[in-house]
């Protein structure tokens, strides 16, 4: 049996943190939203609907990102303070390509990226035996 790969993401509106499961030390990779304060500022003096737009046009390409990422494992926590995982996971359910990866969403706080760290291992830990 080949070792499972496994993602934990920890994510909310404005980044996501990206830490592989394995026994060797944990690494975390950021992506960061291009919708940012600045940006909306800028785009909000062109009407509150030019704002909305590039939001969602933003939020889209910040999504697509992550989801380029997810498509090479077996197994994802997503997992964060807001609603933007499952903005995401929803995205991924349109996508057949995503069907056969095993993906579980839980509610979070604002973590420390140690406290991401332990929260990925303890919950891999329980999930799966190697």
């Amino acid at each position: 049996m080949t070792k499972a790969t496994l993602l934990g993401i920890w994510m909310d509106h404005s980044e996501a943190n990206l830490m592989e499961y394995s026994n060797e030390d944990m690494v975390t990779n950021t992506i960061k939203s291009r919708f940012t304060q600045e940006v909306k500022e800028e785009s909000i003096n062109k009407g509150e609907s030019g704002m909305h737009a590039k939001e969602k046009q933003l939020k889209t390409e910040y999504f697509k990102e992550i989801a380029k990422v997810i498509k090479n494992y077996e197994g994802v926590l997503l997992f964060g303070p807001t609603t933007a995982k499952m903005e995401l996971v929803n995205m991924l359910k349109e996508d057949h390509h995503f069907d056969k990866i095993k993906i579980e969403v839980q509610q979070s706080f604002k973590m420390t990226e140690n406290q991401q760290h332990a929260y990925v291992k303890e919950y891999f830990s329980k999930q799966y035996i190697y």
